[in-house]
């Protein structure tokens, strides 16, 4: 058999990156889910139905995953995959339009070309869903007035408890194992993360003059303002942008490399010099530490297929969405 879920634990299907899959029915996967809507406590949302019976490759192994809440480091996650081209489109979620990469359990996919003649066994578990009660796991109590939503980014650290160290060797073994990354991009992403660590407690521990730069993180980028411009350009969905060279950039940015509280993370440097088009403009997006719709005062741009790679963060597989402030884009 390819797969089973007993007591709520699902048995993984070993897959691979590249391979075809096929998302599994929604009664299948109702089937494995429990009162909470949740398999090993990672929800499975509303927005993934209209994947159901479908068919995808799998870009990713979700192995491990990198704390957004509370920036405590990296986690590890079993079972569980990246499709591509599968983001949550927030339609659940009151409009979130952070259009994260969704996680997949093996036990809600199957195999296109099974490796046996035998059929995978879904077995029910105590507290299943009904089809019309998945909506309401979308929400948390909040305060009085207030929503509160439940989601797949709001839940990651209950999905993937198990801390990674940096120093773990096996993890970065892993990543080239499993197709996730080649063997120089993470040997090079140990490399700096290694360096970055021994900058950190130089910062901490050491006198000015013996640090290396300063204490400032590879790659090098260090901004200088105490007061942050603005810039609109009222970019548009399918606008065609360029996304000025670095030196620009920087000369926006404050000490802690933020412009008006959005950080420029060193992830964005590849992307300087680059053209892009507008996917969309974002308003509102869910806190993934207290579940609330933020509102932001100043709306920032993501740009199609232009996300964290991860190459100075462990080769974390998220795939999260740059966001860009619009000073740092002109129209190309």
């Amino acid at each position: 058999m390819q797969q089973a879920t007993t007591k709520g634990q699902a048995i993984p299907l070993g897959l691979r990156v590249g391979e075809i899959v096929e998302v599994r029915s929604e009664a299948e996967i109702l089937a494995t889910l429990d009162e909470r809507g949740e398999l090993e406590a990672l929800p499975f949302m509303p927005e993934m139905l209209k994947f159901c019976g479908r068919q995808f490759r799998v870009d990713k192994l979700a192995v491990k995953v990198c704390d957004t809440i509370d920036w405590s480091g990296m986690y590890r996650m079993e079972g569980a995959v990246h499709l591509a081209d599968t983001r949550c489109d927030g339609s659940a979620h009151g409009g979130c339009q952070a259009g994260c990469f969704l996680y997949w359990k093996e036990a809600w996919l199957k195999r296109v070309d099974p490796p046996d003649a035998g059929e995978a066994d879904i077995r029910e578990v105590a507290g299943r869903l009904g089809a019309g009660e998945l909506s309401a796991t979308t929400r948390r109590a909040g305060a009085p007035g207030e929503e509160a939503f439940v989601c797949q980014a709001t839940e990651l650290m209950r999905a993937a408890p198990e801390y990674l160290p940096y120093w773990d060797l096996r993890q970065y073994v892993r990543d080239v194992r499993s197709g996730n990354a080649g063997a120089l991009a993470t040997a090079r992403s140990v490399l700096v993360g290694f360096f970055n660590k021994y900058q950190d407690l130089s910062k901490r521990l050491l006198p000015r003059a013996l640090r290396i730069r300063d204490g400032v993180r590879y790659p090098f980028i260090q901004g200088g303002l105490e007061r942050t411009p603005s810039g609109s350009l009222d970019l548009r969905p399918g606008e065609l942008v360029r996304i000025k060279p670095v030196e620009e950039i920087v000369r926006t940015l404050d000490k802690d490399n933020k412009n008006r509280g959005l950080s420029f993370d060193r992830e964005m440097l590849k992307y300087c010099g680059r053209e892009a088009r507008v996917l969309r403009r974002v308003e509102r997006i869910i806190d993934e530490k207290t579940g609330r719709m933020a509102h932001l005062r100043n709306p920032c741009i993501v740009l199609d297929n232009v996300v964290c790679t991860s190459d100075f963060h462990r080769k974390c597989p998220r795939a999260i969405y740059a966001y860009w402030r619009e000073i740092w884009l002109e129209r190309a």
